[in-house]
């Protein structure tokens, strides 16, 4: 029995009986109190009071659906927002909060996970579930401890968190938990194959389809050492059975790194983007590679310059795909090349059904509501909309960068230290505030007409 999993049974014991004190646990305090760091000995787990804002709201994963959408049909109106309620984590996040069951979920890079109710903010419960990594112990990167930094992903169904913390002794667990109580439910290693624990980043998002969660690896920042693009399947009912594999086929590199992760279509098939390989010509880099549940290779695209993209280091995979209705996807990289493509045949090396340069190196996720795509690069936000295999520009707001969110009639969009409002349909500013640094490529969630966001070490949600 793992220390961890052991932990979880004598707390759960411990507040069964009304609560335990002292001992050196693993979870956090209570809700009043300051976010505790590995020391913390107490559990707090309480319902959250009903609400109307987190009645029939969920936003399960990474941008709140498998097609990597980011887009809920209500949100605060244009204009008419505030601030409710703003609380403190023990960490810096790089995952995108999630929503369910009236909870707000954070995962922190200090490996903690809370819970906070949707309505007010309070602490509901939370977990340290071991030591982050510090980042002088690895050979190159820019996040510092190195904890959770890959969002995780919910199964609504059996109210499991599924999430992927690295922690001392270089090892990436897969962690299940209780969402209702913070309880650890199993855990099992995940790194994949090759032993390159020092190398391997997980910060792509989780996944969940069909019984299984699907992890995505990268490298660190500055591309240091040997590593490869991967993807491992697990079986989410239990920490036994065999994992399945898929190792991008380049000589090295070909990370799957952008925060969405995979995408998954209603079949179960994966859709992951790559970033630069270690060869002039393809070798898998830079593409978007279409996988089968059981992570076999089905088809790819690459751009037809895709070798030059390795030497210049112009991932095509600095986002994720975006799977549009029609059985179209949607990727844009580095380049600033957005290219649209055929689900049912990626096609190869090409420039796949439609292409449009925005001259604009794009990171982190993109959003699509009602046949617009909200594409993020680093001059700005621009809005393009797909229609007979075209891709034609509606506008373009150069105040924000972030990866975007669609909620109702606004984008919701991070730039400078502030979370902005964007007319969808004009991209005017209709509403900022100040938030506080955020972490790179950082994307609100939305959800029950709110909007919550992770800035400067908080949590903070508007409505």
């Amino acid at each position: 029995m793992t220390r961890s999993i052991l932990a979880a049974m004598l707390i759960a014991g411990c507040v069964a009986a009304g609560g335990c004190g002292g001992g050196g646990g693993t979870h956090v305090g209570s809700p009043s109190a300051t976010p505790p760091g590995p020391s913390s000995s107490q559990v707090t787990s309480v319902r959250p009071p009903p609400s109307a804002a987190s009645a029939g709201a969920a936003w399960p994963t990474y941008h709140h659906n498998a097609a990597r959408a980011g887009a809920v049909p209500t949100g605060p109106p244009l204009a008419r927002v505030r601030r409710l309620w703003s609380v403190p984590v023990d960490g810096a996040v790089y995952a995108e909060p999630l929503v369910v069951a009236g909870r707000v979920i954070i995962a922190t890079e200090n490996d903690s996970v809370y819970a906070f109710a949707t309505a007010t903010g309070r602490r509901l419960w939370g977990v340290h579930l071991d030591t982050p990594v510090s980042g002088g112990d690895l050979p190159c990167g820019n996040i510092d401890p190195s904890g959770i930094t890959g969002t995780p992903v919910v199964d609504p169904r059996t109210g499991t968190l599924y999430t992927v913390m690295y922690h001392t002794g270089f090892r990436h667990i897969l962690v299940a938990v209780d969402v209702d109580t913070g309880t650890v439910r199993w855990e099992r290693q995940i790194d994949p194959p090759g032993g390159n624990y020092k190398t391997e980043q997980q910060r792509a998002a989780l996944a969940f389809s069909r019984g299984r969660v699907y992890v995505a690896y990268g490298g660190l920042f500055g591309d240091c050492g040997r590593y490869h693009g991967w993807v491992v399947g697990a079986p989410a009912a239990r920490p036994t059975g065999p994992l399945s594999t898929f190792q991008v086929p380049s000589e090295n590199e070909g990370a799957i790194w952008a925060p969405p992760g995979p995408a998954v279509d209603n079949a179960g098939n994966l859709f992951v983007a790559t970033g630069n390989g270690s060869s002039g010509s393809f070798d898998y880099g830079n593409a978007v590679i279409q996988l089968t549940p059981e992570l076999k290779l089905v088809s790819f695209f690459a751009p037809p310059n895709a070798g030059a993209l390795n030497t210049s280091d112009s991932d095509l995979g600095s986002t994720g795909p975006l799977l549009l209705p029609g059985s179209r996807v949607f990727i844009i990289g580095k380049a600033g090349v957005a290219y649209l493509l055929d689900a049912a045949n990626l096609g190869g090396l090409g420039n796949g059904l439609a292409s449009r340069n925005l001259g604009a190196a794009a990171f982190g996720a993109d959003a699509y509501a009602d046949g617009t795509i909200y594409v993020p690069t680093v001059g700005g936000i621009y809005a393009l909309q797909a229609r007979a295999d075209s891709l034609h520009l509606l506008w373009h707001q150069s105040a924000a960068s972030q990866s975007p969110i669609v909620a109702g009639a606004g984008v919701w969009t991070i730039g400078n230290g502030k979370l902005y409002q964007l007319d969808a349909a004009t991209g005017a500013i209709r509403y900022s505030v100040s938030i506080g640094e955020s972490a790179h490529f950082a994307s609100p969630a939305a959800s029950g007409g709110q909007i919550y966001v992770a800035a400067d070490g908080r949590v903070q949600a508007f409505g």
